[in-house]
């Protein structure tokens, strides 16, 4: 596991929870600058994402267990905020379910929060391992997923999309093989527990219309938490990170919430 901290020595904290197949520092690329301006910052890289191909990730469970140690040991088990981006919310939410942790201010990052049994996790991780391993080989198969990912996530990509998506496979060059099906199998397959709420935490959810034209999530996201604080979007999913014309506005009510505007 990667920590790094940076930003503001003194203030609020803001904890970084990547989303799949994300090191920080291509998910939140467009954005860290303004995050550490505002935020003491504490950056998460998982298991799998150090850079070193010899290091696979492990589990769900297994890294937040390892977020956990480091927020109690160097943060004294509180922090104000924790923005989990996609998959990052999984981790965000097992922060706030688990109780180790005090978070003031949980975000969930458009995340999809899918789960499922073991069998429909293998057949999923199988349909989907050839699209980002193939990414390392060519550039003619990174074009592939990029392309991918654009029909699935962002039907109308422009260029800023299509260039945080072209940077975003090119970093699978550093990673093993074997961490991107891990980790999406794992977060498949982790239960996430209904009602979650801690006292003196609000969950916020930001909640991108354009993901969930039938309200499929929205009805997800008062499963699983307890009276979410959601904050509509008309976005694709994690549009606002690379998308400037979402930018300014999501930052203004991240702001909002963790008092800061």
């Amino acid at each position: 596991m990667q920590f790094t901290e940076m930003g503001l020595d003194e203030g609020k904290t803001m904890v970084l929870l990547p989303g799949t197949a994300c090191t920080w520092q291509v998910n939140f690329a467009r954005v860290i600058d303004a995050l550490a301006e505002r935020y003491h910052l504490v950056c998460v890289n998982y298991d799998g994402f150090e850079g070193d191909p010899s290091i696979v990730f492990s589990s769900v469970p297994e890294v937040c267990a390892q977020i956990e140690d480091y927020l109690v040991e160097r943060h004294g088990g509180r922090v104000d905020g924790a923005y989990g981006s996609s998959l990052g919310g999984s981790f965000a939410a097992l922060l706030v379910q688990h109780g180790r942790v005090h978070v003031d201010h949980a975000f969930i990052g458009s995340s999809d929060l899918d789960q499922g049994s073991p069998v429909v996790a293998r057949l999923l991780t199988w349909m989907i391992t050839p699209y980002f391993n193939g990414a390392v080989r060519s550039e003619k198969r990174r074009q592939r997923l990029v392309d991918k990912l654009g029909r699935v996530l962002y039907p109308d990509m422009d260029e800023d999309t299509k260039g945080f998506l072209m940077q975003f496979a090119a970093s699978f060059e550093r990673m093993s093989p074997k961490t991107i099906p891990r980790e999406f199998y794992s977060d498949y397959v982790t239960p996430l527990a209904d009602d979650i709420h801690a006292d003196g935490t609000t969950i916020h959810v930001i909640h991108a219309l354009k993901m969930d034209p039938k309200g499929k999530y929205e009805r997800r996201y008062r499963q699983h938490f307890h009276d979410p604080d959601l904050m509509p979007f008309d976005m694709q999913h994690e549009e606002w990170l690379f998308g400037s014309r979402w930018t300014g506005a999501v930052l203004a009510a991240i702001d909002e919430r963790m008092g800061k505007s």
